[in-house]
């Protein structure tokens, strides 16, 4: 046992919040509440699974991904900060993504196991002033998610960008239909960041799709005919939503992702990018909170 197994046995919680050797050799905490399970990887800090029982998993793991401490996870929920999309010279939506957590927290009720993981804190530096991050899992008959931004600096804002980037596993793609959008502005980044607003009531994925919606607290509801359930994202201080599928021909140019797997996923990602990213006061914290649940129809 390592020395960083051994400090983390006291978090540990027999038969709710266990430590396992997941893909490449990386570990993970498995947590069992009453009627679910989760997986999550330290690399990254990466919830990879969440299922209730008697029921599909509510999230899409590509089954092409790297498990490498030096690459992203590909599927389930990656952490985006604290910037989104593409960086010159940098890695693609920031840096926490491939960087190692540390279990700081544990709790479980009678319906409900918990864990709380921390990103050692940032020193100031050239770009990024000092700063901490925190995540809480809560799997129970829902998947909730919390993400704490702490501005740790004394004389520096923090201005980031941060999403929750989630993958749902579907049944089909052709049939799924996304609402809860209709009206919001968004960028097209498919159409060259070509600004529309949604009229849609309900969204079909016809085609790859890429869209930023702004200026939206909007829950947003995943309906799929195929396996016959709605999933419900509901989020809070968030005013970004994303919705994205690779279609076709980026599925095939993306070596991390199977070429015939984008009809069984959709991600509807919630955060605050773009003309909604965030600025933290010196000392000043904020927390993007996510809640998913899934209901069969």
């Amino acid at each position: 046992m390592t020395d960083k197994e051994t400090a983390l046995q006291p978090l540990l919680i027999s038969g709710r919040v266990e430590m396992r050797t997941g893909n490449g050799h990386l570990p993970k905490l498995v947590l069992t509440a009453a009627r679910s399970t989760a997986e999550i990887y330290l690399h990254g800090a990466h919830v990879t699974h969440f299922q209730k029982q008697n029921e599909r998993p509510l999230l899409f793991m590509s089954a092409q991904s790297l498990f490498a401490s030096d690459k992203p996870i590909r599927g389930g929920v990656p952490l985006i900060f604290p910037w989104f999309g593409p960086r010159d010279g940098a890695a693609a939506h920031g840096f926490v993504r491939t960087a190692a957590w540390s279990l700081v927290e544990s709790s479980v009720t009678d319906n409900e196991t918990s864990v709380t993981l921390e990103l050692a804190q940032a020193a100031d530096s050239a770009e990024w002033p000092a700063h901490r991050l925190r995540y809480r899992v809560i799997a129970g008959e829902t998947l909730r998610l919390e993400l704490e931004t702490a501005n740790t600096s004394l004389t520096r804002e923090l201005k980031y960008e941060e999403c929750l980037h989630t993958y749902f596993a579907i049944g089909d793609i052709h049939a799924t239909r996304i609402t809860g959008l209709q009206g919001v502005h968004y960028l097209d980044k498919v159409d060259h960041f070509t600004e529309k607003t949604e009229t849609a009531p309900e969204i079909a994925i016809t085609g790859e799709t890429d869209c930023v919606y702004l200026n939206t607290t909007s829950s947003v509801t995943i309906t799929d005919p195929a396996w016959r359930r709605q999933i419900v994202v509901e989020k809070s201080d968030s005013n970004s939503t994303v919705v994205w599928n690779p279609w076709i021909a980026k599925a095939k140019a993306m070596a991390d992702f199977g070429d015939d797997e984008y009809p069984q996923m959709l991600c509807v990602e919630s955060g605050n990018v773009d003309g909604n990213r965030l600025t933290l006061a010196p000392g000043a914290n904020a927390t993007l909170a996510l809640e998913l649940r899934s209901e069969a129809f």
